[in-house]
């Protein structure tokens, strides 16, 4: 047992004089999620306790119910089934309408020959992601005002005369269009990047066997993508209780909240707010709860289904 501890050191000792570089370019980022990431981690002891910033964490008294009182006052409340049902509508209609959008598009990027207008659509495709949340926003409640854009489009193809903000039922189609028009070019990236990862070859052997451009994609593009595809899935239903809650707030009002409060928005009001802050973290933990047993059973699945997973 002691042979086998030094002949570990030994090979340790080892690889850390031949690869001293690459360890050293990794310490920023361990020292990065050491302070960011884990030191922070003890303060999930807010969410058992009644918080008081004036005592502390640790001096804090705790909960009733054994520490849980918060989380019982959450599973209670008026508010739970609301904030969950919406966070899912949400998270799953993006899911249902984005994730395959910067698929299709860049599949569709694919097929283009001319280069330059391959660029320029990629480059426009780009932009929005690089445009600030809140302008975003901005127009996004400009074009759906009384006398915006998108209204008068509607209202003429006999939709509401009005701004569609204030429309409890128009809020999800918004918020999951808004973001895949944000998002769609941006994402594409991964997948152009995997497509020229597939081998020309496959492609030649399936137009000598007589295959058009919808067999080559459903029998080589497809296949030779699925990894990806299923790696950036798994990743996308790990945040599926996930619902930003900025672009929420800029722009979800009272008349709306039906609709537009999610778990999220609930913590910010709660905690930031409503000063709240034990009962805030235990929604969260209970969040986080949520989205890791999603991504563990997922990937389970796909291990089974597909040997594609993320560990």
């Amino acid at each position: 047992m002691k042979n086998k501890k030094k002949s570990g050191l030994r090979r340790l000792g080892n690889d850390l004089r031949k690869y001293s570089d690459a360890y050293m370019m990794v310490i920023p980022v361990v020292i990065f999620y050491l302070l960011f990431c884990y030191k922070p981690m003890y303060g999930i002891l807010i969410a058992f306790k009644d918080y008081s910033p004036a005592a502390g964490i640790w001096d804090s008294d705790w909960t009733s119910s054994y520490g849980f009182q918060h989380f019982i006052d959450f599973f209670q409340s008026y508010y739970f089934t609301r904030i969950l049902k919406n966070t899912l509508v949400i998270s799953i209609s993006s899911i249902i309408f984005g994730f395959p959008a910067p698929i299709l598009l860049a599949l569709l990027l694919n097929e283009l020959k001319n280069e330059k207008f391959k660029r320029v659509t990629q480059t426009i495709s780009y932009m929005p992601h690089f445009i600030s949340m809140v302008v975003v926003c901005s127009m996004v409640q400009l074009f759906t005002s009384n006398k915006g854009f998108i209204t008068y489009l509607l209202s003429f193809l006999g939709g509401p005369d009005c701004s569609l903000l204030t429309r409890p039922n128009y809020f999800v189609p918004i918020y999951v269009l808004s973001g895949i028009w944000q998002g769609i070019g941006w994402d594409a990236i991964i997948y152009l990047a995997a497509l020229t990862g597939i081998d020309q070859e496959l492609y030649e052997a399936a137009r000598i066997d007589g295959a058009g451009r919808w067999k080559q994609t459903l029998h080589v593009t497809l296949p030779g993508i699925s990894g990806t595809v299923i790696i950036m899935l798994l990743l996308r239903l790990g945040n599926v209780m996930n619902v930003g809650f900025e672009k929420i707030i800029l722009l979800y009002n009272e008349g709306i909240y039906e609709t537009a409060d999610v778990i999220s928005t609930f913590v910010y009001r709660k905690g930031l707010q409503d000063f709240q802050w034990g009962y805030s973290a235990a929604v969260g933990i209970f969040n986080s709860v949520i989205n890791f047993v999603v991504v563990m059973v997922f990937n389970k699945i796909s291990r089974k289904v597909s040997d594609v997973s993320l560990w």
